[in-house]
C-alpha cells in the first residue's frame, strides 16, 4: 500500500531551516548543518538515505522550496533529491501560480493549484503507477518545506513521520510544528549515527 511519508531534517529546537532563509540561502543561516547526515560517510546514514529515496514513487513540495531547488543555485547532477541514490520520481508542487518556465527540465514536474490535499492525491496516483524495481509499493514523500509538511500533518494527510534530528540548535528559523493539534504517534525505529538521530513514527 502506498503511504504518505513526511521526511524532513530538523534541529534539536525544532527548526527545519536556520534564520533568514531565502532563494540564495535556502536553508537559512546555519541550516546546512541539518543535512550533514545526507553527505556523511557513516554507513547507517548512507543506508537510510538509500532506502528512503528508493521507496519514493512521487515527491511533494511547496512553491518556496521549488523556487530554491529550481533556482540558479539549486539542484544539479551532484546535489538533488537522493543525490544519485534514486531514479527520477515524479515531483508535485503545491502552488497558487505555476512558474512560466522550469530550469530542471529533465525532471517530471506537476503543478497543482487546488491545494495540498489535491497535490497529495495527484502524487499518490503517480506513485501507484510508477514501476518498482523491488516489486514493492512505492510511497509519496513530503519533502517540504516546513510549512508544507506541517500543514499536511495538521490536515491528517501523513501516515509516517520520518525525522532526521541533527545535533544543532539554530535558535530561530522555520519551525516544523506551529500550534498543531495534539496527535498520537507510535515510535517504530530509532537509529543513532555520528551525524543525526533518525526517528520513524506511525501517525495515528
Amino acid at each position: 500500500m502506498t503511504r504518505i511519508i513526511a521526511d524532513i531534517s530538523v534541529s534539536l529546537d525544532g527548526f527545519v531551516t536556520g534564520p533568514h532563509p531565502g532563494p540564495d540561502n535556502g536553508l537559512g543561516t546555519g541550516g546546512k548543518a541539518l543535512h550533514t547526515w545526507a553527505f556523511s560517510d557513516d554507513p547507517e546514514d548512507h543506508r537510510i538515505l538509500r532506502e528512503g529515496t528508493a521507496r519514493s514513487g512521487a515527491v511533494v513540495l511547496g512553491r518556496r522550496l521549488f523556487d530554491i531547488v529550481d533556482g540558479p543555485n539549486g539542484w544539479d547532477d551532484t546535489i538533488g533529491y537522493g543525490a544519485g541514490e534514486v531514479g527520477k520520481p515524479a515531483f508535485v508542487v503545491v502552488t497558487s501560480s505555476p512558474p512560466q518556465s522550469v530550469r530542471l527540465t529533465d525532471l517530471d514536474w506537476t503543478f497543482v493549484t487546488t491545494g495540498l490535499r489535491d497535490a497529495v492525491t495527484a502524487a499518490r496516483e503517480r506513485a501507484e503507477a510508477a514501476p518498482s524495481g523491488s516489486g514493492q509499493d512505492l510511497d509519496v514523500i513530503l519533502m517540504g518545506g516546513g510549512a508544507t509538511v506541517g500543514s499536511a500533518f495538521d490536515a491528517g494527510l501523513v501516515d509516517v513521520l520520518s525525522l532526521h534530528l541533527a545535533p544543532v540548535v539554530l535558535g530561530s528559523g522555520t519551525p516544523l510544528f506551529t500550534g498543531a493539534a495534539p496527535r498520537t504517534l507510535v515510535q517504530r525505529s530509532v537509529t543513532a549515527t555520528s551525524t543525526a538521530t533518525h526517528l520513524t513514527y506511525d501517525v495515528l
